[in-house]
Parts: structure tokens; sequence; C-alpha cells
């Protein structure tokens, strides 16, 4: 019998080909490296230079296709939304953290 180790799965581990998430996706292959070149997400590189892209990778893109077809944003603006989505959840960890703070000092 062959023993399987138990490994946890992490949202950011790069498994899936640029085919696989152009399927998933419903976009050509083209258009997830336009969007690399315009800078809007990074895959991971195999050794062999392949690209891999994360679920979390797939979560982006899907917010990237939400924001172009169904608002109509271009890719400009997909950058500006994007960058206020990141910044708007970091300040989000911070109120949280200093919530918490805050709480540990009243107590």
């Amino acid at each position: 019998m062959v023993g399987f180790k138990s490994q946890t799965w992490d949202d950011n581990d790069p498994c899936f080909v640029i085919s696989v998430v152009a399927r998933m996706l419903r976009v050509h292959s083209q258009t997830l490296r336009y969007y690399e070149r315009e800078g809007l997400l990074e895959p991971a590189r195999s050794s062999g230079n392949i690209r891999l892209y994360s679920q979390r990778d797939i979560e982006k893109l899907r917010r990237i296709k939400s924001l172009t077809e169904d608002l109509g944003l271009n890719l400009a603006g997909v950058q500006v939304v994007m960058q206020m989505m990141d910044r708007m959840s970091k300040m989000e960890q911070e109120i949280k953290r200093l919530t918490q703070k805050l709480a540990q000092v009243q107590s």
C-alpha cells in the first residue's frame, strides 16, 4: 500500500497551467498573457518557464474579468480599482490589529 504524506494546500500554490485557466475563465490564453504584460498579475513559473496559476490568481482574474465585462472598465481602470481594493484590505487588517491592541490595553 502506498502512503501519502499529509499535505495542506494553500490558495497561493501554483498548480494550474495557462490552458486550464483559460478554459476555466472562458478567455483566450493570449488574454491572460496580455494581463500579465500589463502588470495585472504575475503567475509563478516552473523550472521550464511554464506559467503556473494559483487559486488566488484565478480569483484575481475573475475580478478582472468582471470589472472589464460587467462594469466596462478598461485595464487602466482595472489597475486603479485593484490597487484600491488591496489598499482597503490592508487598512481593514490594520484597523482590526489596532482594535485588538486597544481591547488588550483596556482590559
